[in-house]
């Protein structure tokens, strides 16, 4: 049993076991981690600046090369370092390490074992390892504060909802204090348990209060959600105006609605409106037209209604850099952090270049200003925190690219998921870009979903993009760091290796001059293969072009890619996708940034050339069809 002093964190007991003493007379450790506790960035953070090295045990070939290359090598030559093995399975599976490994932690008694049934003794741990590492502080603080006696599993989950997530059915008595809950939980992007979500659904019906409420769809999915308040907010509007004028006639009830429930929901209540303001602004929500924005100017409902447009994209500019200086980042934050803020400063960067005038003085300097501190800022973050991002998790959502794959394989063999799987990446589509792109975007019955994910630095192509179809770290194919030669061989290996065939796995590349329709074609041939199952699709041609001839700065990158963008290519391939029954992951493999000139002496003339950030991140889109039309983006 693992002793809790108090006011410790659960972080404590591991780290207690990683000390400058331990590290001076043992260079191996061994741990048995069957529920990935050394996979969370603060346990991660903290060996490693304790003088360990992290590296998994998942596959014997792999480790076997880190291990003679990284460290048997180094002490040969006499030199120290202490390496610490993670197997992710129990104690009594940790024969399945090598034999030397084995012995020499044996003999140096440094053979540990951590399990959430030992840091969390009156929970679930079933019910626990399917949270997100990252909520273990709340669940350490809860119990320590409530001490609860043994639980069972709808108990663990009772509290979890009641004390980690601040979701607690019985607080809930009004549309109002329903819907303020929601609107937490989803402005928050958490990531909520299935299990969890049930549990809340449940225990809602069981109040016999919200029978009319879509609680299946708007309560586990984001995007479902906000679809749901988007097409209620017109009704909402509607019938204040008409009120406020004093109007006599009832309007006629709405119809052709999506979603079931009341039509009109509380938004003016003051527990609601702190969100609404916020999710106009982040993009969540998009303005209405159809009304006048005369009649709403002076209304905290104005922000909901479409003006003109350059006023529009100039009051959302100002706001957003407004929320990154009183919510951003810092060098100490975690990196879900920092990919929200990567998402926002996008929106920034992309509404910066779409203003139909010249920016005034005062948001020249206000954008400048804000661009060097989220520059400076993440730079340190990246020194501190970066090296530890390779080790996470890839559950409940992959941290880095090479990750994608190993995502892609846990879906594909966990029950009641897509049975076809497909990634597309686009070559060098940063995240301002998307932005340009997802604005674009017909209309389709998609429910999409969003999250960001870390590029391997450098940001090459060649490294970062062979990282997703190896499902590995660069280190692991370093003879090949040169080229991408060898994608369609890293592949089919990483799926071979899974049990899942050539003929099942498919890869198809764009040709740098090929069309794109044509390309769309050769892609449909390769997703009506009987067997194939799990496809990758690189994107390269028409985005290299475009990448590497613009002469106009990034609001000529802009207006090449919106131009890309409502020719309809990218939708077009993802119709094929998913009318096939495939579940698509959309990324780009790294960003870019408008380079600076470069003066060669020697020839007399300025270059200028487009750069790769020296770190970017990378958007993830993953659809299904758990829904005659249902894309559900990571």
């Amino acid at each position: 049993m693992i002793a809790h002093s108090p006011n410790s964190t659960w972080r404590d007991p591991i780290l207690g076991q990683f000390t400058p003493d331990i590290a001076a007379v043992a260079r191996l450790t061994v741990v048995a981690d069957p529920d990935q506790l050394l996979a969370e960035q603060g346990v991660i953070d903290g060996i490693r600046q304790r003088g360990f090295e992290i590296v998994p045990f998942e596959d014997h070939i792999a480790f076997r090369y880190a291990y003679e290359r990284r460290f048997r090598e180094v002490w040969d030559t006499g030199k120290e370092t202490n390496l610490v093995v993670v197997l992710r399975a129990t104690r009594s599976d940790i024969n399945g390490l090598p034999f030397d490994l084995l012995e020499q932690a044996k003999r140096d008694q440094r053979l540990l074992s951590f399990s959430l049934a030992e840091l969390f003794p009156s929970l679930a741990p079933h019910v626990l390892t399917e949270l997100d590492r990252r909520d273990l502080d709340a669940v350490s603080a809860a119990q320590q504060l409530f001490k609860p006696e043994p639980l069972g599993e709808n108990a663990t989950r009772d509290f979890l909802l009641r004390h980690v997530f601040g979701l607690d059915p019985a607080q809930m008595q009004s549309d109002a204090e329903l819907l303020r809950a929601l609107l937490r939980r989803h402005y928050s992007g958490k990531v909520i348990p299935r299990s969890l979500d049930d549990r809340l659904i449940q225990l809602l019906r069981a109040a016999g209060r919200w029978r009319e409420w879509p609680l299946d769809q708007i309560v586990p999915s984001r995007s479902s959600f906000l679809e749901f308040l988007q097409e209620r907010w017109p009704i909402f509007v509607r019938r204040r105006l008409a009120s406020s004028s004093g109007g006599l006639g009832e309007e006629a009830e709405p119809y052709g609605l999506q979603f079931t429930g009341p039509a009109d929901l509380p938004f003016d209540h003051d527990d609601i409106r702190v969100y609404i303001d916020n999710l106009f602004t982040d993009g969540l929500l998009a303005p209405i037209g159809g009304t006048s924005r005369v009649l709403v100017a002076t209304s905290w409902m104005a922000v909901g209604i479409a003006g003109a447009d350059g006023a529009d994209q100039a009051s959302c500019f100002r706001k957003l850099l407004q929320l990154l200086q009183i919510d951003g980042p810092s060098s100490d934050s975690d990196y879900q952090a920092w990919i929200q803020a990567a998402t926002r400063w996008a929106e920034v960067v992309a509404l910066r270049w779409a203003l139909p005038e010249e920016l005034s003085a005062e948001d020249k300097d206000r954008f400048d200003a804000a661009h060097l501190l989220i520059e400076q800022r993440f730079s340190e973050w990246m020194v501190a925190h970066y090296g530890a991002l390779h080790s996470l998790s890839y559950l409940p959502r992959p941290v880095m690219l090479h990750q994608i794959p190993r995502y892609m394989a846990h879906r594909l063999a966990a029950k009641g998921t897509a049975r076809k799987l497909a990634v597309v990446v686009v070559d060098g589509l940063a995240m301002d870009q998307w932005a340009v792109v997802h604005q674009a975007l017909p209309s389709r019955k998609w429910i999409t979903e969003e999250f960001g994910l870390f590029a391997w630095v450098p940001t090459l192509t060649s490294v970062s993009r062979q990282s997703i179809f190896a499902g590995d770290p660069p280190f692991f194919f370093r003879q090949s760091l040169n080229t991408t030669r060898k994608e369609e061989q890293h592949w089919t290996r990483f799926w071979d290796d899974r049990g899942v065939g050539k003929g099942e796995a498919a890869y198809a590349c764009q040709g740098m001059l090929e069309d794109d329709d044509v390309f769309i074609r050769r892609v449909s041939q390769k997703l009506d293969l009987p067997r194939c199952r799990v496809l990758r699709v690189s994107w390269v041609g028409r985005f290299d072009q475009m990448l590497h001839g613009v002469v106009n700065g990034t609001d000529g990158m802009h207006a090449s890619v919106r131009h890309w963008a409502k020719r309809g290519s990218l939708w077009r391939l993802l119709d094929a996708m998913l009318d096939r029954g495939f579940e698509v992951i959309l990324t780009a493999d790294h960003g870019n940034v408008e380079g600076c000139g470069i003066w060669q002496t020697e020839r007399r003339r300025d270059r200028r050339r487009a750069g790769r950030s020296a770190f970017t991140f990378s958007l993830t889109l993953c659809c299904d069809r758990t829904s005659p039309r249902n894309i559900r983006a990571l």
